[in-house]
């Protein structure tokens, strides 16, 4: 085959295969495959307004306090809102989601409902919207800094916002009783304190064992024997 003819094949194969080539480039990126963390978030707060509309709904209608039925209606209206964000975002990523409360939360849903007083009401339902609040916030923080969908990053900046907002609000009606909460548990990758911090903060959590009234006498002794030596050392002699 001559020289010319022969280059002109080779340049017309190279042409070939690099036209393959360019078009898959071009094709887009496939998603992020969906993580454990990011499964949970979606399940959790679409869980969330399945149990807590119905619970803020009650607040609103059988509430004691005034506050209490203020709160309600604005944390149902607002779970509304953050649910069909949520749905949304799984009919994006082809997730399915719940579509009744978990055992669990049927049995707060009841012990509401079940409660003998519009007061005791109150007390329950802050109560249990307030612990189910705080337990979904590590999974919204493990989302929010470890995951690689983008539609799941802004579900987590949306529930964020909203989870802050609630805790907030349920703690504006008074009820929340801090006194008797367990201590604050920290991660297990977190730094822990030594023992002797851990026994300094106890200590002062506990106002040191000390009596104020036994804190007075020592001040009172040890101004009486600083004005005793004082006088021994002035004294004419």
């Amino acid at each position: 085959m001559p020289a010319p003819r022969l280059a002109a094949v080779l340049a017309g194969l190279a042409l070939a295969l690099a036209v393959p080539a360019t078009a898959a480039s071009a094709q887009p990126a496939a998603p992020a495959q969906l993580g454990a963390t990011d499964l949970a978030l979606l399940n959790g707060v679409r869980l969330a307004g399945l149990w807590e509309m119905p619970a803020g709904q009650m607040a609103a209608e059988r509430g004691d306090a005034q506050r209490v039925r203020e709160v309600g209606a604005q944390i149902a209206a607002e779970h509304a809102e953050l649910d069909q964000i949520v749905v949304d975002a799984a009919n994006k990523l082809g997730v399915q989601l719940p579509t009744k409360p978990n055992a669990d939360q049927q049995k707060w849903l009841d012990e509401m409902r079940g409660a003998a007083s519009d007061r005791e009401f109150d007390r329950i339902f802050v109560h249990r919207l307030r612990a189910a609040h705080g337990k979904i916030f590590p999974v919204i923080g493990a989302v929010r800094s470890g995951t690689r969908n983008d539609t799941v990053r802004q579900l987590a900046q949306e529930a964020n916002r909203f989870v802050l907002n609630h805790l907030t609000l349920l703690e504006s009606t008074g009820l929340v009783r801090y006194a008797e909460m367990p201590p604050a548990a920290l991660p297990a990758d977190q730094p822990k304190v030594d023992s002797l911090q851990e026994t300094a903060l106890a200590r002062a959590a506990a106002g040191s064992g000390f009596n104020a009234s036994v804190i007075w006498v020592v001040v009172l002794v040890a101004l009486l024997l600083g004005i005793g030596g004082t006088w021994r050392l002035f004294k004419p002699r």
